[in-house]
């Protein structure tokens, strides 16, 4: 990863397993000072302790992304913490799943979907922007871990109100990236979106082990590391490349 991020602050949502922790902790190991966010930090106690002695530090907030008091307070944690004060790479990367259909599905999981993949996402980049202005910082990156469903049709019907979330998440990195050029910032904005990756989500998405590891037996999965490579490769690149989509499927998966 490009010399230019160490010591430099990131916030990653969603950190205490899978893609976020695998991202928050290659961005500890070099050299940058790491906000993890979740609902539950138990895990993220635990990886800070491991993490002593790296180069870059974890700093540990609760935050549920859906509530707006919750991602209020932890940017205000970020703006006082005299070890932060700033933030310059934002990695939204929170995000879950319902089986729920357009024709059957229910309104609250339709809802819970939206609160956390698009309105979570959607004021974390607002308040992230914000800070980066207040700060004068110019070369910040925003990114947004999306899904291949963002991009491309999907035919497993259970599935489509959390591909219409995905969809939308693509809107919103274009209409910010649009924003931000009309601002002539030259803060950056990118997207991956990965396939079918092998962590907790299905698990949690079904309610049912076997289900989940039926899902992801059928060809071979992503890793959480495949993903956090891709994000590593955004902040790689030199101020004036801007890599606005990065799509991964696996190579067997051929459903969506």
């Amino acid at each position: 990863m490009a010399e230019r991020w160490n010591g430099r602050v990131a916030l990653v949502t969603g950190a205490s397993a899978g893609i976020g922790a695998s991202v928050a902790q290659a961005l500890v190991e070099r050299g940058m000072k790491v906000v993890a966010c979740a609902r539950n930090v138990a895990k993220l106690e635990v990886m800070r302790e491991e993490l002593r002695g790296y180069p870059g530090s974890l700093t540990v907030v609760t935050c549920d992304v859906s509530k707006e008091d919750q991602v209020l307070a932890m940017f205000d944690v970020i703006r006082r913490d005299p070890n932060l004060g700033r933030l310059d790479v934002c990695i939204n990367n929170a995000g879950l799943a319902f089986q729920a259909s357009l024709l059957s599905g229910d309104t609250d999981s339709w809802r819970r979907m939206f609160d956390v993949n698009v309105l979570g996402l959607m004021m974390c980049t607002r308040e992230a922007v914000k800070l980066m202005r207040e700060k004068n910082i110019d070369d910040g990156q925003i990114i947004l871990v999306n899904s291949l469903l963002g991009v491309k049709p999907l035919k497993r019907i259970p599935l489509h109100g959390y591909m219409v979330t995905k969809h939308a998440v693509a809107a919103v990195r274009e209409g910010l990236r649009t924003e931000l050029k009309e601002l002539k910032s030259h803060i950056r904005v990118s997207q991956v979106c990965p396939g079918v990756v092998e962590t907790e989500f299905f698990e949690r998405m079904f309610g049912d082990q076997d289900k989940a590891e039926a899902m992801i037996s059928r060809f071979k999965c992503l890793k959480a590391e495949d993903v956090k490579d891709s994000i590593l490769y955004i902040l790689d690149a030199p101020p004036h490349v801007e890599v606005t989509d990065i799509l991964m499927p696996p190579t067997e998966q051929a459903d969506v």
